[in-house]
């Protein structure tokens, strides 16, 4: 449960809100298509089942579907990410390494947890980056985090610039810490725990290895199998070729997630990260299938949260004051007693 601040007042007015969240979208995702060198593409709602194309997160949230009488009945499923269908965009277009694109993706979790920074309604902007094969270590994905913290960095001056009592709150730079050497460091603490740690310490972090068994026989959290390189070798003794970008949340002190991102699978991988989650059947996918044939391109990419980003850079208390979603009754309760304005 988050314990909302007691005597919350937002900083801006409904009004100025919406306006501000119209202007950190527009130059946030500009910033980031200059910076990655990424192509505007249009995502799809839904994709059809069964293909291995739509994303099971941690392996077990199940999407929203509905069948189509004028094509046969045929079975569509409504998005939860788009790491693969953007890997397979990235193919058809073709594009060299170091180009990518970028898209909203507007999708439904039904299985996700509600309170002030999880909903129903999920906006971000969904990226994939073709990259060389000797590109695939966490030296190059830390190279990429750093430029999308440096978007980060400058969004926030942009509203800063127009809304001076929004003051700058990130660090010069963000820290890096590895799963396994947060656990280390705070082995009696959950997770979250670990990560709220981290967050007020540095302000900003990227929490490399997100998925791939810890020290402990633990994970610092679920990873599906199929997109992220959770467990292959990255070099350097620790396993894992991705990671989560948190800051530190000033208005509920505590972590907040604002992007999650990695390389994704090779082959290789896939088939040991398929038998670690104990899945093999998903093989026999087309998707999974034509990336196990060598047929996709080394891709690295990520998802970064329109509402999240929003909430924090407006110092917000609830996710559901930069978006609109639904909420329980005991939720609307809490935000009205704690005087949060929900969109």
């Amino acid at each position: 449960m988050y314990e909302f601040p007691s005597n919350y007042q937002p900083i801006l007015s409904a009004r100025e809100t919406e306006r501000a969240i119209v202007s950190i979208k527009e130059f946030f995702q500009m910033s980031l298509s200059t910076e990655l060198n990424l192509t505007r593409v249009t995502a799809p709602l839904f994709v059809p089942a069964g293909t291995g194309v739509n994303d099971d997160l941690n392996g077990i949230e199940k999407p929203v579907s509905f069948n189509v009488p004028n094509i046969g009945g045929m079975k569509m499923e409504i998005v939860q990410s788009l790491a693969k269908w953007k890997r397979l965009k990235v193919a058809e277009l073709g594009l060299k390494p170091g180009f990518g694109i970028y898209t909203d993706m507007n999708a439904i979790r039904p299985d996700e947890t509600i309170d002030a920074i999880h909903s129903l309604y999920v906006d971000q902007w969904d990226w994939e980056l073709a990259i060389d094969e000797k590109d695939r270590t966490v030296f190059h994905l830390f190279d990429i985090v750093k430029k999308i913290y440096s978007c980060l960095k400058r969004t926030e001056f942009y509203i800063y610039d127009r809304y001076s009592m929004l003051e700058p709150a990130l660090p010069e730079k963000i820290q890096i810490i590895y799963s396994d050497d947060l656990l280390a460091e705070y082995p009696n603490l959950t997770p979250k725990e670990r990560e709220d740690k981290a967050a007020e310490t540095y302000g900003a972090a990227f929490i490399a290895g997100i998925g791939g068994r810890l020290p402990d026989g633990s994970i610092h959290d679920g990873r599906a199998p199929d997109y992220d390189d959770w467990i292959s070798e990255s070099g350097d003794g620790h396993v894992g070729l991705n990671g989560d970008l948190i800051v530190w949340n000033s208005v509920l002190k505590r972590s907040l997630e604002i992007s999650s991102m990695g390389i994704r699978v090779s082959p290789e991988s896939l088939a040991l990260q398929l038998k670690e989650r104990g899945c093999e059947e998903r093989a026999q996918l087309a998707f999974h299938k034509k990336l196990l044939e060598g047929g996709l391109p080394s891709t690295l990419g990520g998802g970064i949260g329109q509402s999240r980003l929003c909430m924090f850079l407006l110092r917000k208390a609830h996710i559901g004051e930069t978006q609109v979603s639904v909420w329980p009754e005991s939720e609307r309760d809490a935000c009205k007693k704690a005087g949060i304005p929900l969109l």
